[in-house]
């Protein structure tokens, strides 16, 4: 028998989004729907485990907390990458990694959500509606402006094409993109500088890595127009989060819309929630019912497959 530990269920979902009866029947499983922060508190509750569901990129599971997990033999996370593990430390310890599914389209149909929430300032009349008062501000609209897109992979590609359904003129930027792949998706390259410089809504769908960590600081937000929004459902640390609190305090940019943080969950004394022109979403881009589904019908899987001495799945270490 396993002992067998689910993280960061913060719904409270993981068990009615796929069929456990075959492991339930055979191992013990812990549901923890809370998310714990600190690592020697993280190590307390994991010790006795020998496999961990987690859920991307919710809960680091670094090299300290892994050297410290003695039964520890498998984790399985949603998704086939996961920067919040430790891949070489999990190597050393001869931990095995399993990925599972997704779907390409949640997190870019979030950002299209985002992009109009911003442009027609819909939480913000709802807030403002709900407190008695009517019609606050004029919204912008979306055909004839210029949208770009930092990063043109599935996803980039994905809210290119929405852009275009807006009526939208398409710009886009990443290190390696050439002007034929744009064209693809009906995208015109530029510099980072001019997509800045040029674009009425900037949406970043890169992947995080060492290049692009920082990627949007100081600098880059002061080429962005005065009336442009920042939208970023990638990963928060491409962002200079202070720097991005200090221009949307000072009205440099007209807003912004994030769904993803450094540290996450984001803390409820953050400065980001003291700003009126940014809505803040909880990391919910991959967050539907569909996904979920497939994340935990294939994290089952995974664990059969390992039971049995046959992972599979397994992620490169």
């Amino acid at each position: 028998m396993y002992k067998i530990a689910i993280l960061d269920d913060y719904q409270k979902v993981s068990l009615g989004m796929a069929n456990w009866n075959s492991i339930l029947s055979s191992h013990q499983i812990s549901v923890f729907t809370d998310h714990i922060s600190d690592e020697k508190e993280l190590i307390k509750r994991l010790t006795d485990f020998d496999i961990l569901c987690v859920m991307r990129e919710r809960t680091p599971i670094t090299k300290n907390v892994l050297t410290n997990l003695p039964n520890l033999k498998l984790i399985v996370t949603t998704g086939m990458r996961n920067a919040s593990i430790d891949m070489n430390a999990a190597s050393d310890l001869n931990i095995i990694v399993s990925g599972t599914r997704g779907l390409p389209y949640p997190t870019a149909e979030l950002a299209w959500g985002l992009i109009l929430d911003v442009a027609r300032n819909i939480t913000y009349e709802n807030n403002k509606l709900r407190e008695g008062e009517w019609q606050k501000r004029i919204g912008v609209g979306l055909k004839g402006k210029t949208l770009g897109i930092i990063g043109l992979g599935q996803l980039g590609s994905q809210v290119a094409e929405f852009g275009q359904a807006f009526g939208m003129n398409i710009l886009a930027w990443s290190h390696n993109l050439t002007q034929d792949r744009a064209a693809q998706v009906g995208a015109t390259l530029r510099t980072l500088e001019q997509l800045l410089m040029e674009s009425d809504f900037v949406s970043i769908h890169t992947v995080l890595s060492d290049r692009t960590k920082g990627l949007i600081g100081k600098k880059e937000i002061a080429l962005m127009k005065n009336s442009a929004f920042l939208i970023n459902t990638s990963r928060g640390p491409i962002i200079d989060e202070r720097e991005l609190y200090k221009a949307l305090k000072s009205e440099k940019i007209a807003g912004a819309a994030i769904d993803v943080f450094s540290e996450e969950p984001l803390d409820k004394q953050h400065e980001f929630m003291s700003l009126n022109n940014l809505i803040i979403t909880p990391h919910i881009g991959y967050v539907t019912k569909e996904t979920y589904e497939i994340f935990y019908s294939d994290i089952i899987d995974c664990i059969h497959n390992f039971t049995r001495g046959n992972p599979t799945r397994v992620l490169n270490q």
